[in-house]
């Protein structure tokens, strides 16, 4: 049977719990399989001890690199648990930072409003505490279209 709405989410994505390494007594780098934004959002044991992060750091997201080597073992005895992981991040173009407007639903968290803004026919808007109008900037709401400022 095909598939029939939006399409699935490309934010699921097969996760690994955990990942494993083996030491050898020299060895400091090792490379994780995923990209993570610092140590915290990782859980590091070796031989079974949990390290303080303080004892590993994170180089170039993928990069774990231990202030002193891991013991050496014969099998894997590194244990990475990844505990939250960062996909992407996005930084709103300056004009439009506290300015959000997706799927019908317009928020404002700004003071001002520095640019031209329509809200259509279909379009609810909340404006979050006074919402100000600078000098020759022109809100315009459709017929049908609403604001609440709360």
């Amino acid at each position: 049977m095909p598939y029939i709405g939006e399409p699935v989410s490309e934010r699921f994505a097969s996760v690994p719990s955990v990942e494993r390494f083996s030491g050898d007594g020299s060895t400091t780098g090792f490379t994780l399989g995923r990209s993570v934004g610092g140590s915290n959002e990782i859980l590091v044991s070796v031989d079974g001890v949990v390290q303080d992060t303080t004892a590993y750091s994170i180089s170039g997201g993928t990069g774990l690199v231990f202030s002193a080597a891991p013991s050496s073992n014969s099998g894997n005895n590194i244990f990475v648990n990844y505990l939250g992981l960062v996909e992407a991040s996005v930084a709103p173009a300056a004009e439009n930072r506290g300015n959000f407007k997706a799927g019908g639903l317009f928020r404002t968290n700004a003071q001002s409003l520095e640019a031209d803004l329509t809200i259509a026919a279909s379009e609810n808007a909340n404006a979050t505490g006074t919402l100000g109008i600078s000098s020759g900037v022109t809100l315009t709401i459709e017929s049908g279209g609403r604001l609440v400022v709360l």
